[in-house]
């Protein structure tokens, strides 16, 4: 008879589409198994606050995978995602717009981390790929999400960018109802208990906020942001703690070039 240790050390080392794994999210042992099966190759839908990410590795098999199970071109720059503490190692703060001050939009990103889930777009930095930036307003740019700074899924990151070896993953928000063929899933015990740990954030992907470029003052003078995606955060909640670290909020203006992708991955 198989032991519970042997059955955790299959879990680890069959291939997951052989599976069907549905492993809860705050397990270090099936936290690791995950991490594994991406590491093998295999995007991971997991519990991202309240509501579900599909993570994939950073390469372009792994984009192309993600954006394939998505619907979307298989080069679509997306979104990122990492730990807490390497978050802003993702962008280039030398090229940050010179009425952005550094220390307080720093201050405003931790808070808003505190709170929940949210995302902002800025300079990427060097370390980014190109295939996971995109051109805006002539500034090379990428688009960071994560699920705050409390999400067990942080664990799941961390055990992934060390198996992988690099500072960022591929993430795409999920519908878990939608049937993923060969994808583990890592959830959450109570899905309900989770969205009610975020009383502010509506279960809907997340609000993202821009800084790559200036978008000039708001009427008490504050330098602006830019509210690129609205999102689970409402602007009103959005507004009132951007406005404590002395910023505004200005809504998108809507672009005139077409979207930027990155090339197809090679099949």
């Amino acid at each position: 008879m198989a032991t519970m240790g042997d059955e955790r050390t299959a879990l680890m080392t069959e291939p997951a589409a052989e599976r069907g794994t549905r492993w809860p999210v705050a397990d270090p042992g099936d936290v690791r198994a995950a991490a594994d099966a991406l590491t093998r190759g295999r995007a991971v839908l997991h519990g991202f606050a309240n509501i579900h990410a599909l993570t994939a590795r950073p390469d372009r098999e792994g984009v192309a995978l993600a954006n394939r199970l998505k619907g979307r071109p298989e080069g679509h720059a997306g979104s990122v995602t990492t730990t807490p503490e390497a978050l802003p190692g993702l962008f280039d703060w030398t090229r940050l717009p010179a009425e952005l001050p550094r220390r307080p939009l720093r201050l405003l990103m931790e808070e808003l981390y505190e709170l929940g889930p949210f995302g902002f777009r800025g300079p990427a930095a060097e370390t980014v790929p190109d295939h996971l930036t995109a051109v805006r307003d002539g500034v090379r740019t990428t688009r960071v999400v994560a699920p705050g700074r409390h999400c067990p899924s942080n664990a799941f990151f961390a055990a992934a960018l060390d198996r992988v070896g690099t500072g960022l993953l591929f993430t795409a928000f999920a519908d878990p109802s939608r049937h993923l063929p060969d994808v583990p899933v890592l959830a959450h015990a109570d899905d309900r208990a989770t969205q009610a740990h975020h009383p502010h954030h509506a279960p809907v992907p997340v609000t993202v906020v821009a800084f790559h470029r200036s978008a000039g003052y708001g009427r008490a003078g504050l330098p602006a942001l830019i509210l690129e995606r609205p999102g689970s955060l409402s602007a009103e909640h959005l507004r009132s703690v951007a406005a404590n670290h002395g910023f505004a909020l200005a809504p998108a203006v809507p672009r005139a070039e077409a979207r930027v992708y990155a090339p197809s991955a090679a099949r």
